[in-house]
């Protein structure tokens, strides 16, 4: 069941970041995007109702938490960037993955928000010197102190997290219906 909780597995910062790593990072985010499109593109409505594993969020909810978790964390970097150690204010994620936008709007619009969003945070991320990407915010709920150049691996993560989970639930999908 872990396995298929986080595909992947889970973040784990390094103690330092080499600028290879870090560019990888900044790559995978680019093109999230345009991966996720492509993967989603295709699909049935039955499909985005799936899930990854019993009791997970459906395709259609990871599809529309991206944008909102997205969203948040660019909010933090420009905090982080403007202001001495900021403390962010969490959300509450499943809450909002049931609320009622995420159940009728169209996925296509939490892709081109996905993508907007990649827009401005990728060309924000671009441009950071070595001394913005020490700057940091504190997650009270985590109790940590997050760098930005830690963020960027963290969201990096997270995409491709939640598009392992999104290609499972879709394989899985596949295997039962053949």
């Amino acid at each position: 069941m872990e396995r298929k909780k986080y595909p992947i597995g889970k973040f784990e910062s390094p103690n330092a970041i080499q600028d290879d790593l870090f560019s990888s990072w900044v790559r995978s985010m680019e093109t999230l995007p345009s991966r996720l499109e492509e993967v989603v593109s295709s699909i049935s409505m039955d499909q985005l109702d799936s899930q990854y594993r019993p009791g997970s969020w459906t395709v259609r909810q990871v599809i529309h938490h991206l944008p909102d978790s997205h969203l948040n964390g660019y909010t933090r970097m420009k905090l982080a960037l403007t202001e001495d150690n900021p403390t962010i204010k969490p959300y509450d994620e499943n809450g909002w993955s049931l609320l009622t936008d995420v159940q009728t709007v169209d996925v296509q619009v939490s892709l081109d928000l996905l993508k907007n969003i990649h827009t401005r945070w990728i060309a924000l991320i671009k441009g950071l010197n070595s001394a913005e990407m020490k700057r940091t915010f504190y997650h009270p709920a985590n109790k940590v102190k997050v760098s930005v150049a830690e963020q960027v691996g963290l969201y990096a993560w997270h995409g491709e997290h939640h598009l392992s989970h999104i290609k499972a639930a879709l394989e899985q999908d596949r295997s039962l219906t053949e």
